[in-house]
């Protein structure tokens, strides 16, 4: 695998400036590096046997501080030339940091409140699903007073009794027609099963013979004939039992 290129837009320190550049990178981030990480966090300013050499110098000084683990060197600020923050100070910070950490939870509060009420928004239908809505039941209301039209003209009403005998009578003639639909399927299926598809169809011309229509298939899709066939379905498992 081919080596990444070194960037060539960062400056390769020299001398006292690449000692500078190394003792404040850690004095600011104050813990330990090893020189490679030194070298590598600098972006390469400073090549590594270079910054090798400059912490061993610096460590000598008494400007850093080196600990060896093994094979391996670590390198950290002197803890004595770092300038420590007045207790006064800290107070003060402190005290910053208590009346940051308040108006975070202020601010929290409010944002679990504006959020819970975003959602809620989210949940309510738009203005165009609301105009929907409100054109689907004017719709339903129209259908509703068409039907009461005859009613409110005094137009006789129709008994229990005569509903009972209608639908029994809608369920018996639509099984025949069921019935009698399947008969000539079969046989019908059984005539024209050697005959080509041409022939097959001037022999339904021929005989007069034509098939369910799309208003046909439609009504046996709909909601009458779902409702016959789910009563069909209850009344025999009556039986059944």
């Amino acid at each position: 695998m081919a080596s990444k290129a070194k960037n060539s837009d960062v400056k390769v320190l020299k001398g006292q400036e690449a000692e500078d550049a190394i003792l404040q990178y850690l004095k600011r981030m104050n813990r330990p590096f090893g020189a490679v990480d030194v070298s590598a966090n600098l972006k390469g300013a400073v090549p590594k046997a270079a910054t090798q050499k400059i912490l061993v110098a610096l460590a000598e000084k008494g400007e850093i501080v080196q600990k060896t683990y093994g094979k391996t060197s670590f390198f950290v600020a002197n803890q004595a030339s770092i300038d420590a923050v007045p207790a006064d100070k800290l107070t003060e910070l402190e005290v910053e940091c208590k009346t940051v950490e308040d108006s975070n939870n202020v601010l929290a509060v409010e944002v679990k409140a504006i959020t819970a009420e975003l959602s809620k928004l989210k949940n309510c239908p738009t203005d165009e699903e609301l105009e929907a809505q409100i054109a689907s039941t004017k719709k339903g209301i129209m259908q509703l007073t068409d039907r009461l039209v005859p009613l409110r003209s005094g137009a006789p009403l129709i008994s229990a009794e005569e509903l009972v005998k209608i639908d029994a009578d809608w369920a018996r003639w639509r099984a025949e027609w069921i019935r009698r639909r399947k008969v000539f399927m079969t046989f019908w299926q059984l005539a024209t099963d050697s005959l080509p598809p041409q022939e097959a169809e001037m022999l339904l011309e021929d005989l007069g013979i034509e098939f369910d229509t799309t208003e046909h298939k439609t009504l046996e899709k709909g909601p009458l004939c779902a409702v016959q066939v789910t009563n069909a379905r209850s009344n025999l498992k009556r039986k059944r039992e």
